[in-house]
């Protein structure tokens, strides 16, 4: 592994590859990171997790060719269509759950197309560093509760052994991390992973029944469109799954936002804000083809980016790749299900409170002056409203605390003067 030589701190810049044995091992991490949401969100709903497996590797490649390999992102289920989902998978099964999928993909490929028309330098006249520093703070902060109560809860209960194991996980991952030289440095959070999964072994917390039932291999099982079932049109599930796509678009635009501090370029410029909506709705609508829930953007691998200082698109193209792998073999597929929730919520200590602190850099980069009213009350609002879960909820529609507190930071941003008028 190179030296950091690159301006931005990288080991491993965004266009550059790793040697066959790095790269696989870099990979064999970052599916890690994303496997336990991504297979959540499916059976939280009632869909094989094999399918949202395949679904997140195939959508990630689709991305990747979009924005021309550009960006290092990873695409796993998105949890803000969970409510939603599980309603329409109660009245009407999956037909509807995919019609509104496919309607959310729709949304952010015509906003693509809007944006692409009109450009996007308001992105920045919107979005300066005063209202992105928090809004980064809030995406990494706003999954700490999911984080502890992964370390902690047990069937809702506290349990001290998980705790246990959470906490050991994160020593382990912080003794590779900071104790140890080349590349075991670079797959410490793996290696801290498989550190945490052997002591849950030992304590007897893992359950390997799901493994031993599990098939070597298996074809996951699509539900296609117009060929799996008898089609049908289902408005009431586009009507409400298509507007959370503006939802999670802010959250895609904060993603966008860590990437573009961490590697110190312009995302929204090139390879253009534009291509990064088309790729992330394609994504959707193939998911929702093939019966996956809908994709989005994931924080959790955003945060083995920021711990590794490995930014190599190729990397999480391998990542993408093992995960369409590994949805054909079952014994794998159950392995990696197997992984407790404790070592999941220890390694996310450090990912999610890595995200949060790039957020603080920005800041501390822009040198945002806090003595100055405006900037004080603009982050104070952002800061307790996301962090604080607050939501807006109309129906059946939900804005989260993310999209919340970015929304307001925006118009707080545009509304409230230079000054205060007791500044004056």
């Amino acid at each position: 592994m190179k030296n950091q030589t690159h301006a931005n701190g990288a080991i491993l810049d965004v266009d550059e590859k790793p040697k066959l044995g790095e790269g696989i091992a870099l990979s064999l991490q970052h599916m890690f990171a994303m496997f336990g949401s991504t297979v959540l969100v499916p059976i939280l709903i009632g869909i094989n997790p094999s399918i949202a497996l395949m679904a997140s590797g195939v959508g990630t490649l689709t991305h990747m060719l979009l924005t021309h390999f550009k960006i290092p992102a990873y695409l796993g289920s998105s949890f803000a269509f969970v409510a939603t989902m599980q309603a329409l998978m109660k009245a009407d099964g999956y037909p509807a759950v995919a019609q509104g999928a496919i309607a959310s993909g729709l949304v952010y490929v015509i906003v693509a197309f809007i944006i692409s028309k009109f450009g996007s330098d308001w992105v920045n006249k919107v979005l300066p560093p005063i209202v992105v520093g928090p809004i980064v703070i809030v995406i990494g902060l706003s999954l700490a509760s999911t984080a502890a109560s992964d370390a902690m809860m047990n069937n809702n209960k506290y349990d001290l052994t998980y705790f246990a194991v959470a906490i050991f996980t994160l020593i382990m991952t912080l003794i590779f991390q900071m104790y140890f030289k080349g590349f075991p440095s670079l797959i410490s959070i793996m290696l801290g992973l498989i550190c945490g999964y052997l002591l849950s072994c030992v304590l007897g917390i893992v359950d390997f029944s799901t493994v031993e039932k599990a098939k070597w291999f298996s074809l996951p099982a699509f539900q296609v469109p117009f060929v799996t079932y008898k089609f049908k049109w289902y408005p009431e599930a586009i009507l409400t799954m298509a507007p959370i796509a503006f939802v999670t678009m802010t959250e895609h635009m904060g993603h966008i936002m860590v990437l573009d501090s961490m590697t110190q370029r312009n995302f929204f410029k090139d390879p253009g804000l534009h291509r990064t909506m088309l790729g992330d709705g394609m994504s959707t609508i193939i998911a929702g083809f093939i019966g996956g829930p809908p994709t989005t953007s994931y924080g959790e691998n955003i945060g083995v980016l920021a711990m590794t200082k490995v930014y190599s698109v190729w990397v999480l193209a391998g990542a993408a790749g093992f995960a369409i792998v590994f949805s054909f073999i079952g014994k794998i597929s159950a392995l990696i299900e197997s992984i407790p929730m404790p070592v999941i919520g220890g390694i996310s200590f450090l990912l999610f409170g890595t995200i949060a602190s790039n957020g603080l850099m920005i800041l501390v980069d822009n040198k945002i002056d806090f003595g100055e009213k405006r900037n004080m009350l603009i982050a104070s609002v952002i800061l307790v409203i996301g962090i604080g879960g607050a939501y807006l909820q109309i129906g059946s529609f939900q804005l989260t605390s993310v999209a919340l507190s970015t929304i307001l930071g925006m118009l707080m941003n545009w509304i409230l003067p230079e000054k205060a008028a007791s500044e004056k």
